[in-house]
């Protein structure tokens, strides 16, 4: 069973950074892609950001620019650095790997204030 574990989010100014962490129980090129997503109070979850096996990133339109996804193979971890945040980015943020079986983390709560 692959585990994955966030670590990173909390409370931020609008215009702060934050960096989130994603810990995989296993090897993270045994995964097609890895990726970030997001689900705010109310709404469908949507994809943030994600890298596949190649190192080629996507990120959704909204956050592109401001947000940048990296991998450091030797932890078998994934990061999302997040700066210029904005209350809108407020949601919980969950970690993803495709194997193509999806695996989920537990989440992590963003709060962005005004």
């Amino acid at each position: 069973q692959v585990q994955l574990v966030e670590s990173g989010g909390g409370l931020v100014q609008a215009g702060g950074s934050l960096r989130l962490s994603c810990a995989a129980s296993r090897n993270i090129f045994s995964f097609i892609a890895m990726g970030w997503y997001r689900q705010a109070p109310g709404k469908q979850r949507e994809l943030v950001a994600d890298i596949n096996i190649g190192g080629s990133t996507n990120y959704a339109d909204s956050v592109k620019g401001r947000f940048t996804i990296s991998r450091d193979n030797a932890k078998n971890t994934v990061y999302l650095q997040m700066n210029s945040l904005r209350p809108e980015d407020t949601a919980v943020y969950y970690c993803n790997a495709r194997a193509p079986q999806a695996y989920w983390g537990q989440g992590t709560q963003v709060t962005v204030s005004s």
